[in-house]
């Protein structure tokens, strides 16, 4: 019997690249072509809605399925449909923001390591200051390393140590436990490497570095004194409280690898500073490489510390976003909100749309979706000062929030969701009203 050569079948979307063979297809393509188009759109909008309702449920009742299972079977089912060549699929994939956003987890994972975080903590803790001069001096250190490294690790790293410190003085943990979670928003948002969405933004738009440094410093600087000032004055009169102390189990520190963290870090900002030609990416790469030639500090116990699960998120996300631009539908909505006279273009509607979707979706997500909006020259400091300072509103709000409340609870520390309301609201108020200002005298200039 001689075989019959198997028809190849081709993508329902045009295709600059070129063909796109052996993909698997749900739909006949024996049906009238439009109506086999229209199908794959539909199909298409309900596998993205579907992704976007358990980015803001952060799951899929039923399922255990978390929001990066979800992104990762969103890409996973535009693909089977034929929405998203294999290949197609995975150029809608940032590769370069993927590059950064891991080379600077390595760092921070240094860090932790090292002992870095837990030895600075205790170093600060252990200041005979007074409690609201202490949160000072919290608020600032957060914000200081949040901005400069990557804010889930500083969360993480710091918030056992504060709680252990707390009940040494006698001091309840609850206020410096917020002002560590608020103040590592606000802080990450000062830099273009301060947190996922800021890197994300910096990449896509190509924003430089010391650029957006100056339009995020002030408004930053102030949203950190903001911080300080609505914690201390909420906890006034209210800083004392004894519960057991804990039993931290830390990395002991390591003065020559701390060393060797901040001279690569130093090293990776003066890069970004004064040779801004070189791609962040490969300049991150390199220092990545250098703090993983360790004789002592096995890459295994580096690589342990990575968030892999953020990146697949992020693949996830690129891939059923691409897919979602290719129906045409963004531009019918955006076109539906600008005859409401709601442009995303515009600095003042993409602010808005930015901390209302932040809170909905989380920021990363909510960033994906307006990127294709952000075309301001000032665009991406409104997006990126916006969906990160959105963040304090709720705990699900970032995940510093999360780290935070999740690692205090075993230590005997309980921060419900009006706990932290009771602050989120009045800080994002501030913060957001600061940047807001600051952002409409930059257009005014």
């Amino acid at each position: 019997m001689v075989r019959q050569p198997t028809k190849k079948l081709t993508s329902a979307w045009p295709d600059p690249i070129g063909r796109s063979d052996g993909e698997l297809r749900v739909f006949s393509r024996d049906r009238n072509a439009s109506r086999y188009e229209g199908e794959i759109a539909t199909t298409t909008l309900v596998i993205f809605a579907l992704v976007y309702v358990g980015m803001i449920v952060g799951e899929i009742p039923g399922l255990a399925l978390d929001r990066t299972g979800v992104a990762l079977l969103g890409a996973i089912a535009v693909v089977a449909v034929g929405a998203l060549p294999v290949d197609r699929a995975w150029s809608g994939v940032d590769v370069p923001t993927l590059l950064l956003l891991f080379a600077m987890m390595v760092v921070s994972a240094q860090f932790r390591l090292a002992g870095f975080y837990t030895h600075v903590s205790r170093r600060l803790v252990a200041l005979k200051v007074s409690p609201p001069h202490l949160l000072a001096l919290v608020v600032g250190l957060a914000g200081l390393l949040s901005a400069v490294l990557t804010n889930d690790i500083v969360c993480l790293a710091m918030a056992p140590v504060l709680v252990e410190g707390c009940t040494r003085r006698k001091l309840d943990p609850l206020p410096f436990l917020l002002a560590l979670a608020c103040a590592a928003n606000v802080g990450s948002a000062a830099t273009l490497i301060g947190n996922p969405q800021n890197i994300l933004i910096g990449q896509a738009l190509q924003l430089s570095f010391t650029g957006y440094l100056l339009d995020s410093g002030v408004p930053v600087l102030f949203g950190l004194a903001a911080t300080w000032g609505v914690i201390a004055f909420q906890f006034r009169g209210k800083w004392q409280r004894e519960i057991p102390e804990p039993k931290l189990h830390a990395p002991p520190f390591n003065r020559w690898q701390s060393c060797k963290g901040l001279a690569i870090t130093a090293a990776l900002i003066v890069a970004f500073v004064f040779f801004p030609r070189l791609p962040r990416e490969w300049v991150a790469l390199v220092c990545a490489g250098v703090l993983l030639l360790s004789r002592r500090m096995a890459s295994r116990e580096i690589m342990a510390l990575v968030d892999w699960q953020l990146l697949v998120l992020f693949i996830g996300l690129f891939v059923v976003n691409d897919a979602f631009q290719r129906t045409g539908a963004m531009d019918h909505a955006v076109a539906h909100l600008r005859s409401w006279g709601l442009d995303p273009a515009r600095p003042a509607a993409l602010f808005g749309l930015s901390v209302v979707l932040s809170n909905l979706v989380s920021n990363v997500p909510a960033t994906m979706l307006l990127l294709p909006s952000a075309t301001h020259p000032q665009a991406g400091a409104v997006l990126a000062l916006a969906s990160t300072l959105a963040g304090n509103l709720l705990i699900v709000g970032s995940i510093a929030n999360i780290i935070v409340v999740t690692a205090a609870r075993p230590m005997g520390v309980t921060i419900d969701f009006r706990t932290h309301l009771r602050t989120g609201v009045p800080v994002t108020i501030a913060t957001l009203a600061i940047a807001a200002a600051w952002l409409a005298l930059g257009l005014t200039r």
